[in-house]
């Protein structure tokens, strides 16, 4: 089974627990004011690839992975292509490879079932506590979201929350304590990130002759993330 996918990152430390493979897939559905990667959001661009061609370069990293290490598969977002998606992971399976989803919840249907069937962890997007901002900075409703961390609960598969934290959104205790009655009402999340919004993607918008959204907000200083993380 081929699809599409716009990069590969041989050994990434940030995608997941341990050392990754981490695959990003190209097309997304949404459209997020802080995107990092507007150069995904095409579903006809990047470049096509197999499932078993991408698994055996996997398996060549496979001594750097560890116990904790393996593929992770992001975007983009990987679920608007779950059968491909499904195939990367039962062949990682079958390699003894533990796998991994970055993904921001938006879809739940057969396919994504099948997709989570063969998934070790999910990194989920929380983007935001209010579902005003989902709807206004995103283009998804929250509940969406919120029913996909609920199968994933349902399913008994080990979660990290994860949200990019941006000045005059989301940078407030309100915030963090709302994500955390989140986390708390879920049994299956077991760590919460928060990471900072930066802007260093501007350049890419430029290229591609978009309007980036979030141009004009403020990234967080050290102090704000120390503190925002000292209430999880």
């Amino acid at each position: 089974m081929t699809g599409r996918i716009h990069s590969i990152q041989s050994l990434a430390a940030l995608d997941g627990p341990g050392v990754r493979f981490a695959v990003f897939f190209q097309g997304c559905n949404l459209r997020c004011g802080c995107c990092h990667n507007p150069d995904t959001w095409d579903i006809h661009g990047g470049h096509e690839a197999s499932a078993s061609e991408l698994v055996e370069k996997a398996k060549r990293y496979k001594e750097y992975f560890g116990k904790e290490g393996g593929i992770t598969l992001s975007g983009g977002e990987p679920l608007l292509q779950a059968e491909f998606a499904e195939e990367i992971f039962k062949l990682s399976k079958e390699a003894g490879i533990n796998t991994c989803l970055d993904t921001s919840g938006s879809i739940l249907n057969d396919s994504v079932k099948r997709l989570l069937n063969y998934t070790d962890r999910v990194l989920l997007d929380i983007k935001y506590t209010s579902d005003e901002l989902y709807k206004k900075h995103v283009g998804c409703e929250m509940n969406k979201v919120l029913d996909f961390l609920a199968y994933l609960d349902e399913s008994a598969i080990p979660v990290t929350l994860r949200q990019v934290i941006i000045p005059t959104l989301n940078a407030s205790e309100d915030n963090i304590k709302r994500l955390t009655a989140i986390a708390n009402a879920h049994k299956c999340v077991d760590g919460t990130e928060l990471l900072p919004f930066k802007k260093m993607c501007g350049i890419k918008y430029e290229n591609l002759g978009i309007n980036f959204p979030f141009l004009a907000l403020p990234e967080p200083d050290r102090e704000t993330m120390a503190r925002l993380n000292s209430l999880l």
